[in-house]
């Protein structure tokens, strides 16, 4: 069985960070392991603590899991310190990571800055460019290229900008009244675009955790880099139109709407 490392946050409600990583790569048919970074007290509402991990604790996770199960794919999410980020960057580089997918998550859906600027130095000198491929949305796509994203020829000027900058490929997704649905993968040179279908859903929370983890998995399994944001929209928008409706807030996906078994 192939397998996938997750470094990220743990989410207490199970829709997004650690807990969505380990459903979507388990789902997605591989042995999912975790070294997480911050713990959160938090529900589909919002987030009431953060309770961020040591940068020693944080290596001392990932040395366990590449000295016995070394990982065929790792997904990194949200972190937010520049020791942290370092230690990951250090870490990855030490083992040999290879197909690295890293979501970097530094605006909330509600527009709030969730990095300080030392750790968007830190994001942007030492992992970056470790990456295989990043996935940011419109508003994190707008601080690392430094342009205003507002129709899709601003998601390619982008996008490109990004990857040429940081050698790295790039999935520019959709949404914030640009281009809906659809993504746009720039890779060494070439653009193509992921047509989504819009499902009117409310409950969206986790969905770029999910993504990145999805893509991550399918990388991990032998899917070329098309094949596997391909292969992992295809599974954020089953398990968004699976329709689950949990919380009082932006509710989780069912990342399980695809297994069907006898434990049911």
């Amino acid at each position: 069985m192939k397998t996938a490392l997750t470094i990220a946050g743990s989410d207490s409600s199970g829709g997004a960070g650690i807990q969505a990583d380990i459903k979507t790569m388990t789902v997605n048919g591989v042995y999912a392991m975790s070294a997480v970074t911050a713990l959160t007290a938090q529900n589909t509402t919002g987030v009431t603590g953060i309770f961020e991990v040591t940068p020693e604790f944080l290596g001392q996770q990932i040395d366990a899991v590449f000295t016995d199960i070394p990982p065929d794919a790792v997904k990194i999410g949200m972190v937010s310190s520049g020791g942290l980020i370092h230690v990951i960057a250090e870490k990855l580089k030490e083992y040999g990571a290879k197909n690295i997918v890293a979501d970097p998550v530094m605006v909330s859906t509600a527009g709030s800055r969730l990095m300080k600027e030392e750790a968007l130095q830190t994001l942007e000198a030492e992992l970056i460019p470790l990456a295989t491929v990043i996935t940011p949305n419109i508003p994190e796509a707008e601080i690392l290229s430094g342009m205003k994203i507002q129709n899709a020829e601003g998601m390619t000027a982008a996008a490109k900008q990004i990857g040429d900058k940081f050698g790295c490929a790039v999935l520019l997704k959709g949404g914030h009244s640009v281009s809906d649905a659809d993504d746009l993968l720039y890779n060494n040179g070439s653009f193509k675009w992921f047509r989504g279908r819009r499902i009117d859903n409310p409950n969206t929370h986790g969905t770029g955790c999910t993504l990145s983890s999805a893509i991550a998995a399918n990388l991990a399994k032998g899917h070329d880099l098309e094949t596997a944001v391909e292969r992992a929209k295809e599974y954020i928008s089953g398990a968004l139109g699976a329709m689950l409706d949990l919380g009082r807030g932006s509710g989780p996906m069912n990342h399980a709407f695809d297994l069907h078994s006898s434990f049911e």
